[in-house]
């Protein structure tokens, strides 16, 4: 390896590490404080404010870094699975389950950044192209069922939102011994897995 290329790989790891410690502290900011200033998230990171918008442009693009990293720790990569299954309800049960796995990753974050997303358009609108996403999945599931109700792809967006799981995690929380915290969320996605089958006339039971 040549000087000059031993210097950019250094320099290309030093510029990741800065850039994962921004999206942490942004991460940690939100769950703490409900808020997303660029100027706190540049003091905790411990760099210059000019460094966060470098990195990231805005704070819409440090809030998309925010969410593919929890998307990433989520395992949201899964989700192609789901639309790879022959089975059309196993496909849909895969997609209750990886969006279960991806709200817990960090509840108390989530639950943050998504009620910013109300009083905030810049965040509002991070979080309406990822839900835009998800419903896209929806329906592309959702055609595949057999005798399917004519509303089976808003159902199924709405019965895979955080706040459904967030809700049933609350409930499960309330019941001596049951898991708190992110836990008690991932618990929560047999529960939606029975709701969503309900709701779009499939079998009682996962296959």
């Amino acid at each position: 390896m040549s000087p000059r290329s031993y210097r950019m790989g250094q320099r290309q790891a030093e510029v990741d590490e800065t850039r994962a410690r921004i999206v942490a502290a942004a991460r940690a900011h939100l769950a703490e404080t409900g808020g997303a200033s660029l100027d706190a998230v540049a003091r905790r990171a411990d760099v210059a404010r000019a460094t966060v918008y470098y990195q990231f442009g805005s704070k819409a693009g440090l809030l998309e870094a925010v969410c593919d990293a929890l998307a990433e720790q989520g395992g949201m990569a899964r989700l192609a699975e789901a639309f790879t299954l022959a089975d059309p309800w196993a496909a849909v049960d895969r997609f209750v389950e990886v969006m279960g796995g991806f709200w817990a990753v960090d509840r108390v974050c989530t639950r943050r950044l998504r009620a910013l997303a109300a009083l905030d358009e810049e965040v509002g609108r991070v979080i309406a192209d990822r839900d835009a996403r998800r419903r896209e999945g929806a329906a592309v599931l959702t055609s595949r069922l057999p005798a399917a109700p004519p509303d089976a792809a808003g159902l199924l967006f709405v019965l895979t939102a955080f706040e459904t799981y967030d809700a049933l995690a609350a409930e499960a929380e309330a019941t001596a011994g049951a898991p708190d915290g992110d836990g008690a969320l991932a618990a929560a996605t047999p529960a939606v897995t029975r709701l969503v089958r309900a709701a779009l006339g499939g079998p009682a039971e996962p296959s």
